[in-house]
């Protein structure tokens, strides 16, 4: 069983590749969805080779009599025991993807206050309640010169974090190509009881000024909630920039 370790284990890589790209959505949990293709047919790839590997080992006909040298069989034979670890990992991607980021990276980053200036906006929709993204909120309140949020009704749709004194926000995570580089945009919830923590929740609201426009008191944006409804983790959970 040795001899087929590297071919098992490109076989595991690319099958936890396919089942997350191509039989499902989980690959929105990491990447864009535009590296979806990318993502199939490395897994494919993978695979194939692990096929390959796998074949060509078996046509392979030990030669039992030639003479052993032990030394050399132990520095042959560790290579394939330390692969096996990589196994590890892969095995688990296959059998429990981790799920999305969540409040604990949200916490880790600092918003980008100093990103942006004060400026204008396009005009919002004039239907209300308008769906903007946590993102989008955050930016017209806190940078909007015109004001476009005042006088609105908006939802937002995130997974809820806590601060200090029972204040709590609907946050989003913003990624440019993959988790990797995913950075925290949130607002602050007022009038209505926090639910638990990476809960996801659309809340419908009216934006409350705080602040001056592009300073740190501006930060984070807040609304005064109408309802807060429970709903299912988004399929793709990240905002795009």
């Amino acid at each position: 069983m040795r001899r087929y370790g590297p071919a098992v284990l490109l076989l595991l890589v690319g099958a936890a590749v396919l089942r997350i790209s191509l039989f499902s959505s989980l690959y929105l949990r990491y990447v864009q969805p535009g590296l979806r293709p990318y993502l199939i047919a490395s897994g494919a790839l993978l695979a194939l080779l692990g096929v390959a590997a796998g074949v060509r080992t078996a046509r392979e006909v030990p030669d039992d009599d030639a003479p052993h040298d032990h030394a050399t069989d132990h520095t042959h034979t560790s290579g394939p025991r330390l692969a096996w670890l990589l196994a590890l990992p892969a095995t688990a991607l296959l059998l429990f993807p981790p799920p999305a980021l969540g409040s604990y990276s949200a916490a880790r980053e600092d918003a980008q206050r100093a990103a942006q200036g004060v400026g204008t906006f396009p005009a919002l929709p004039a239907v209300d309640p308008v769906d903007l993204s946590v993102a989008e909120f955050s930016s017209r309140a806190v940078y909007d010169s015109e004001h476009s949020l005042k006088g609105r009704t908006v939802w937002l749709t995130g997974f809820v974090t806590h601060g200090d004194d029972d204040t709590w926000y609907v946050t989003r995570l913003l990624v440019s190509c993959c988790a990797a580089d995913a950075t925290t945009s949130k607002v602050r919830v007022r009038g209505a009881d926090a639910p638990g923590t990476d809960t996801w929740v659309t809340v419908t609201g009216t934006w409350h000024p705080k602040g001056r426009l592009g300073s740190s008191a501006a930060w984070p944006p807040e609304l005064d909630a109408m309802t807060v409804k429970q709903v299912d983790e988004p399929s793709d959970p990240y905002e795009k920039r």
